[in-house]
């Protein structure tokens, strides 16, 4: 999802809120709790190119935490593909300044011998949003080689065992993704949002409703908690008809015109929205001061102008 410096996804609370949580104790010596991620259909998802792609935010001993793939990533000075996985920690799970130390194993899972790529990493989350340091890797072609035991009828496993981390009822969740293919129906849509006077925004800013996929979605715009920056979310919202433990993949892309030179400032991703994950976006997404500056066509006068394209391209049940 990395598309400028100034991204840093944080949409799984609300925009505007910040959602805390006490550092309990170690857990006890043995104590482990595993969260599997299977994604079906992982050709689709490797068609799709480089990009981060987010499981389901999930509770693991006592804090929310997110798996997150790569599918066609790539090492400094190496031309190589990998596939890369990395373990997230969610900022409602801790407060600014907080530390959650963890140890814990990245897995990609040998589904006939159980000889799994695994990299095991002890990572102190200082701050919100933090990733796992070094990611587990595994070649492309390693991985897609026939007869490949990582890449069965059309299906990979990742996962993540905790070792060690703030105290928690160990137990163990899972998830299934099941990525579409390309086809008419998941065509991504596209809504332009035409802002008159930026300044009468309120704060935040929402968009008018509109609807992909059978869902309303909103734009939400303001600036940042730093007063230094242009926050930008999609926000799904309302989740009635979508069962608590089943999520929607959406491929999205968030624009911010530039009205005169043509040169959008943009932030692409794959997300799952769900019940208890509404919001996902850019908290840092373009500095007020460049949006401000008249040379860059984001401003003009008062007049801005917001395009979200979004698709529906999976869905995920939780088990």
């Amino acid at each position: 999802m990395e598309s400028h410096d100034a991204q840093t996804v944080d949409g799984r609370s609300k925009p505007g809120q910040g959602h805390g949580s006490k550092v309990a104790p170690s857990s006890p010596a043995g104590e482990q709790t595993i969260f599997k991620w299977s994604i079906d259909g992982f050709s689709s998802l490797i068609d799709k190119g480089a990009g981060w792609t987010y499981s389901r935010v999930f509770e693991a001993m006592g804090h929310n935490w997110c798996l997150k793939l790569n599918p066609r990533d790539k090492k400094s000075g190496d031309d190589k593909e990998y596939v890369s996985l990395r373990l997230e920690l969610a900022n409602s799970s801790v407060k600014p300044d907080t530390d959650v130390n963890a140890s814990f194993k990245l897995l990609i899972y040998d589904q006939s011998f159980g000889k799994h790529s695994e990299h095991e990493v002890s990572h102190s989350f200082q701050t919100a949003s933090t990733s796992s340091g070094i990611p587990c890797m595994i070649s492309l072609r390693k991985l897609k080689k026939q007869p490949s035991t990582f890449l069965r009828n059309n299906g990979c496993v990742f996962g993540v065992e905790f070792l060690k981390v703030t105290t928690s009822k160990a137990n163990t969740t899972s998830e299934t993704l099941f990525v579409q293919k390309a086809s008419i129906f998941n065509e991504a849509k596209t809504y332009t949002w035409d802002i008159e006077d930026f300044f009468a925004l309120k704060n935040p800013g929402y968009s008018p409703e509109f609807e992909v996929g059978g869902y309303k979605w909103n734009i939400i715009m303001y600036p940042s908690r730093d007063g230094n920056h242009l926050s930008l979310y999609l926000k799904l919202k309302k989740t009635n008809d979508l069962p608590m433990d089943t999520a929607n993949l959406v491929e999205l892309t968030l624009y911010v015109k530039d009205q005169e030179n043509g040169k959008h400032r943009k932030g692409t991703g794959r997300c799952q929205f769900a019940k208890n994950t509404r919001t996902w976006g850019w908290t840092k997404f373009i500095s007020l001061e460049d949006f401000k500056d008249s040379g860059n066509g984001y401003l003009v006068k008062t007049k801005c102008c917001v395009i979200a394209e979004v698709a529906i391209v999976g869905s995920s049940k939780m088990e």
